[in-house]
């Protein structure tokens, strides 16, 4: 990367070995002391620029790309208490490792906790690992988990093995599969669901995502029947897009809300679940198979289903509400 200024705007080269990460990492690393939330900000109004353009948080860098930064205000020194309470937050964090070798490693992420920090919250998986990892030179996602969905989540520890991941994601040569629990009685054994998503924001700057045939990517789920209760049923849904927030919004869309989703569930049968124990959205990536980034050798990753989870699952076996099974 090269830069010069003009006017006290910050115009960036991107070169070879800063290309195909996201531009929202990218000004995380090179504004330091400045806010995530500012940089997301100057991001949507359209204040920093690629190439003349506007663009997304999400678009990834390429060789050439020219990025105009607006001029930013840097503290004088770090907020020590914001930089205590992230090392402090970061420490706290029970990060268990499904996978790890010198390219990449598998977190069995918790329910809660952001994949990274901004919108609102200090810190993430990302930030933890690498207060936890302060000799690391390179650990970036590889893909991303909604913060109330726990479960096994891909973070590069080389650039080019995180090249290779996002392009099996972005190509579909991954199977991820979700367990989901859901109020109502699901009809079949198996549905494929292909309805396109669209995101947009609400006057309250809320990211939020709706079915919508006619602006909406195309989103493609399918749902497999596991057990049939009561009032819920336990489903795996299986995705062969990766749109945000989409198998819940496919489901809510169906008619069939995740028990516990705030955003897009039932409001009041959530506030019920709550005083039954339900503190949370059952919603948990638990398998995943992939080819490995550098070997090509099949992973095949496993998440067990969190202990609060599990402890709700039982509890309604124990009232006969959900037919027994093995432990998943």
């Amino acid at each position: 990367m090269s830069q010069e200024r003009k006017e006290s705007v910050t115009y960036a080269l991107i070169a070879a070995g800063d290309d195909g990460q996201r531009l929202d990492n990218y000004l995380v690393r090179v504004c330091k002391g400045v806010p995530k939330s500012h940089l997301y900000r100057i991001v949507r109004s359209g204040e920093v620029r690629v190439n003349s353009r506007r663009v997304d948080a999400a678009y990834r860098l390429q060789p050439g790309d020219q990025i105009r930064i607006p001029p930013l205000r840097l503290p004088q020194r770090p907020d020590l208490a914001e930089a205590e309470a992230v090392a402090g937050a970061a420490r706290r964090a029970d990060l268990p490792l499904l996978f790890e070798d010198e390219a990449m490693l598998v977190v069995d992420k918790p329910s809660g906790l952001a994949v990274h920090g901004g919108s609102g919250v200090s810190f993430g998986v990302i930030e933890a690992l690498r207060h936890q990892r302060p000799e690391a030179r390179f650990i970036e996602l590889a893909h991303r988990l909604d913060r109330e969905t726990s479960g096994i989540l891909l973070v590069g520890k080389k650039r080019s093995a995180l090249k290779a991941l996002h392009d099996m994601f972005r190509d579909g040569h991954t199977d991820k599969r979700y367990l989901v629990l859901v109020f109502g009685d699901w009809p079949d054994p198996v549905k494929h669901v292909k309805l396109p998503l669209y995101k947009f924001l609400t006057e309250a700057g809320e990211r939020r995502v709706a079915v919508d045939a006619e602006s909406g990517r195309p989103a493609y789920t399918i749902f497999r029947l596991l057990r049939r209760g009561a009032r819920f049923c336990l489903l795996e849904a299986q995705l062969k897009t990766g749109r945000t927030h989409q198998i819940r919004v496919h489901l809510a869309h169906l008619g069939f809300p995740i028990a516990g989703d705030e955003k897009y569930g039932d409001f009041a049968a959530n506030k019920a679940l709550q005083r039954e124990g339900l503190k949370r959205m059952f919603l948990h990536a638990w398998r995943m198979r992939s080819a490995h980034p550098v070997s090509g050798e099949t992973l095949s990753l496993e998440a067990p289903l969190p202990a609060e989870l599990q402890r709700f699952i039982d509890a309604l076996e124990s009232r006969g509400e959900l037919p027994r099974g093995k432990k998943i």
